[in-house]
C-alpha cells in the first residue's frame, strides 16, 4: 500500500503509555504523540482542514497565496498542503518563536516576517496586524485566520477526537491539552464530551496569558497580560475557537516548569516533543490530586522537540534565565573556587615597550586593554612580537595600534562546557562581571582548578 501524497499520512498518531515522569500521578497516564505527522506537529490536521475549506467556498483560488501569522507549526502545515496544492505562503511570526521553526517554515518555501511579541494585537507591528495588512495588500491571498477559522476545531472534531475515543476504547475520563487558538481542546473536547459528558476536559495555560481568570470569572483582564516564553500555547485576546463551555478548567504553568518538564519528557520517557507538551504535564502532575486509580487520562503531545534546540533543549538557555543551576559549574562556581586578584590591565596609550616591561614582571602573556575604564581589546605576546618583527619602531607606538579584539565577555550563568569552547588559541581567557559589578577573569587553569576541587 502506498499514499498519493504526504497530506494523506496526517492522523492516526500513536496513544503511548507514560511510566517514569507522571510517577505518583494516579490513573493511566497517555501521550498522543502528534509529532508522528509528517509536519511533525498536530497543526497538520486543522491546516489541511481548512485550505480544503476555503477550496469549496472559493475563497482560495487556483495559484493564490496563503497569508497567515503562526508560531510556526502551522505555518509547516499550510505550507506543506501548500506545496502540494500548488500555492505560495507568507507568514508572520514573533521574535519570541525558536529560530528552528522560522528556519523550517523557509525550508519549505514560504517568506517569514518576524514581527516584536511586545505589542498589543491591534498594534500594527503585531503579527496578526501584519498578516491582515499583507491579506488586504496582495492579489489573489487568503488569510486562513486559525484563531477565529472555526475549521480548526471542526478538524479535531472529526479526527483527533475519534481516535482518542476508539485507541482507549471509551474509557478515557480525561483530556489534558495545552490551549493556544483553542482549536484541538475545543473540537477533541465537543467530540469526546457527546460520547460521554462524564470526561473532563482540562486546559493548560501559562502566566501572562488571559484564559484561567476568563474561565473563572468572565472578565477579560489586561492587567493578566505580560510576555512569557512558553511556545504554543495562551494568548492575549480571545480566539473564537476557545470553546469555554467545553473546557472545565485550566491551570497555569509557570514558564520555568514548562522548559525544565520538556526536557524531562525525554529524558524519562524516551519521547522528544515541544514546549507545550512540558506545560501539559507540568499542569496535569499539578493536578493530580483530583484524579483517582482508575481514571483514564489523555495528554496532547502536540509538536516536535527538535523546534527547541535552541531554547529548552540548550543548558545556557535555560541557565541564563536562571531555569538550570548548579548542574554544572557555571563562571559564578568557578569564580567561587579561584583566589580573588585584581586583574592586570593597560591603558590603550600606554606604549608597546610597557606592555612587555608588564608582561614579563606579571609573568603572564595576555593582558586586557582598556580605554577610559572600558575593556576595548587585548595584547599578547604574540602580539608584540609579529608586530615588532615587521617593525622594530613600534617599540614606542601606543598598545592600541596592535592590540587585538578582548577576551570574550560571559554571564555569571554561563555553562563550563560554554566557557571552555571559548578558550582556544585567540582567547587564553573569558571576562566576567561579577554580582558586585567588579570584572573578573576566568583562565584555562581557573577551569581546571574548579573541576579538581
Amino acid at each position: 500500500m502506498w499514499y498519493n501524497n504526504i497530506l494523506e499520512t496526517i492522523g492516526n498518531t500513536p496513544l503511548v503509555k507514560l511510566n517514569t515522569i507522571t510517577k505518583g500521578v494516579p490513573g493511566t497516564i497517555l501521550a498522543k504523540i502528534e509529532t508522528t505527522n509528517p509536519g511533525n506537529s498536530i497543526k497538520d490536521r486543522m491546516a489541511v482542514k481548512m485550505i480544503e475549506d476555503a477550496e469549496k467556498s472559493g475563497k482560495l483560488k487556483p495559484g493564490g497565496t496563503i497569508i497567515e501569522g503562526t508560531s510556526g507549526n502551522t505555518g509547516m502545515g499550510l505550507a506543506m498542503a501548500a506545496i502540494i496544492k500548488g500555492y505560495k505562503c507568507i507568514f508572520t511570526t514573533t521574535d519570541k518563536q525558536s529560530k528552528e521553526k522560522v528556519d523550517a517554515l523557509r525550508a519549505f518555501g514560504a517568506e517569514v516576517i518576524v514581527c516584536p511579541t511586545n505589542v498589543d494585537p491591534e498594534d500594527p507591528r503585531s503579527y496578526y496586524s501584519v498578516s491582515s495588512r499583507l491579506e488586504r495588500e496582495v492579489p489573489n491571498s487568503w488569510k486562513p485566520n486559525q484563531y477565529d477559522n472555526l475549521a480548526n476545531s471542526q478538524a479535531h472534531y472529526e479526527q483527533t477526537g475519534p481516535e482518542i475515543w476508539e485507541q482507549t476504547e471509551g474509557k478515557i475520563t480525561h483530556l489534558v491539552v495545552g490551549v493556544g487558538t483553542g482549536g484541538t481542546i475545543s473540537g477533541t473536547g465537543k467530540y469526546l464530551k457527546e460520547k460521554n459528558p462524564n470526561i473532563k476536559i482540562w486546559g493548560i495555560d501559562t502566566y501572562g496569558s488571559v484564559f484561567k481568570k476568563y474561565k473563572e470569572t468572565g472578565i477579560f483582564d489586561k492587567d493578566e497580560i505580560y510576555p512569557y516564553i512558553t511556545e504554543g500555547i495562551g494568548e492575549d485576546f480571545l480566539p473564537a475557537n476557545v470553546n469555554f463551555d467545553v473546557i472545565d478548567l485550566f491551570e497555569k504553568v509557570t514558564d520555568k516548569d514548562a522548559a525544565l518538564m520538556t526536557r524531562d519528557i525525554a529524558r524519562k520517557e524516551g519521547i522528544f516533543v515541544g514546549n507545550s507538551a512540558g506545560a501539559a504535564i507540568g499542569g496535569l502532575i499539578q493536578l493530580k490530586d483530583q484524579l483517582k486509580p482508575e481514571d483514564v487520562v489523555v495528554v496532547i503531545f502536540h509538536d516536535h522537540g527538535s523546534r527547541y534546540m535552541g531554547k529548552m533543549y540548550n543548558e545556557d538557555w535555560l541557565r541564563e534565565r536562571g531555569f538550570l543551576q548548579d548542574e554544572k559549574l557555571t563562571a559564578k562556581s568557578i569564580l567561587s573556587k579561584k583566589e580573588s586578584t585584581e586583574i592586570v590591565t593597560l591603558d590603550a596609550q600606554k606604549s608597546v615597550l610597557e606592555a612587555i616591561n608588564t608582561i614579563k614582571s606579571m609573568n603572564i602573556s595576555q593582558i586586557p586593554v582598556t580605554q577610559q575604564g572600558m575593556i576595548v581589546g587585548k595584547v599578547a605576546e604574540s602580539d608584540i612580537l609579529s608586530a615588532l618583527l615587521e617593525n622594530p619602531g613600534l617599540k614606542s607606538a601606543p598598545i592600541s595600534e596592535i592590540m587585538t579584539a578582548t577576551f570574550p565577555f560571559v554571564d555569571l550563568n554561563t555553562s563550563i562546557d560554554k566557557i571552555s569552547s571559548l578558550i582556544n588559541k585567540e582567547n587564553s581567557a573569558v571576562l566576567v562581571e561579577d554580582e558586585s559589578g567588579k570584572i573578573e577573569i576566568i583562565t584555562q587553569y581557573d577551569i581546571i582548578n574548579a573541576i579538581s576541587v
